[in-house]
């Protein structure tokens, strides 16, 4: 079993939103590894495969949501929408500060980033090959209107490696957290600060993720059900994803709630910009927040 000590430093907590956090000195811990030689080389090779794993996926994603699947089933419904919602379930608990409080007892703090970014993978990996299509078609676009949704579509795809390249990729997919622990090294401070489209909105790699399944030249009854579903999830999870903010970086996040909402036209309710009250300061809160936040 792998045991590490994770560097606590509430300034260094990297968010697909930014804003400047409060500068709080801590002195950070080295990774240490315990299980000798066998524990770094079964760390080492977790990393690179989950890091290939995600390279695929990604490929993977990108051919399901451009021409879908051809499995026409007539019972289509029940099993698509639970495909669509064991993706979206565990995709928040897997962030939650009780899980990685959990996590951290039996693996090293850093080694989150990559659990999630595998346990992510593997979902979409089953939705793609369970996945049953349907005859039923809400609109399929021809001509000038095809080729326009065509391009959102891969304009949505440029927006959302562009806002999470804000955030930093290597964080996204645990790679960056699963290199400091391999390397031994503690984790670099990550300043908070709001720039470029997190100016605008407090969650640009979900508005991206949108494009993604809402433009599609053709929508099936079954393509309709995964977006119906991701839509509900992605707003949820954007609260939730707040909250988690908020949990860990205290006060800063809550004045950058109440500058900036959480997508365009948003301009009442949990989504909008609002004061929250206050809350104990980020240092106060337990375990290791280094990769805490990310976009998903």
């Amino acid at each position: 079993m792998m045991q590490a000590t994770a560097a606590v430093s509430p300034a260094a907590v990297a968010t697909s939103a930014g804003v400047s956090a409060a500068t709080v000195p801590t002195v950070p811990t080295v990774p240490t590894v315990s299980g000798g030689s066998w524990g770094r080389l079964a760390g080492f090779a977790f990393g690179l495969c989950v890091q290939a794993l995600f390279v695929v996926t990604v490929v993977c994603l990108y051919a399901f949501l451009r021409w879908g699947v051809a499995a026409p089933d007539a019972d289509w419904f029940a099993a698509d929408l639970l495909l669509a919602l064991q993706f979206a379930v565990p995709h928040s608990v897997l962030l939650h500060p009780r899980f990685r409080s959990l996590f951290k007892r039996w693996f090293p703090a850093e080694m989150h980033g990559a659990f999630f970014c595998l346990c992510t993978c593997l979902s979409l990996l089953l939705l793609f090959g369970c996945w049953q299509s349907s005859s039923g078609v809400l609109w399929d676009l021809e001509g000038w209107s095809a080729t326009v949704m065509v391009g959102c579509f891969h304009f949505s795809w440029a927006a959302l490696l562009y806002s999470i390249s804000l955030t930093g990729l290597g964080y996204q997919t645990g790679l960056t957290q699963w290199s400091q622990w391999y390397r031994g090294v503690p984790a670099p401070r990550r300043e908070f600060q709001a720039r470029s489209l997190y100016r605008l909105l407090r969650h640009p790699v979900y508005l991206s993720f949108l494009g993604l399944i809402w433009f599609t030249p053709i929508m099936t009854f079954d393509h309709a059900v995964l977006t119906a579903v991701w839509t509900v999830y992605i707003f949820v999870g954007s609260i939730l994803k707040d909250e988690r903010l908020r949990y860990y970086l205290g006060d800063s996040y809550a004045g950058y709630m109440a500058q900036v909402a959480g997508y365009p036209g948003m301009f009442f309710g949990p989504l909008g910009r609002r004061a929250v009250p206050r809350s104990p300061a980020a240092a106060d809160r337990p375990g290791d927040v280094s990769g805490a936040v990310r976009a998903a």
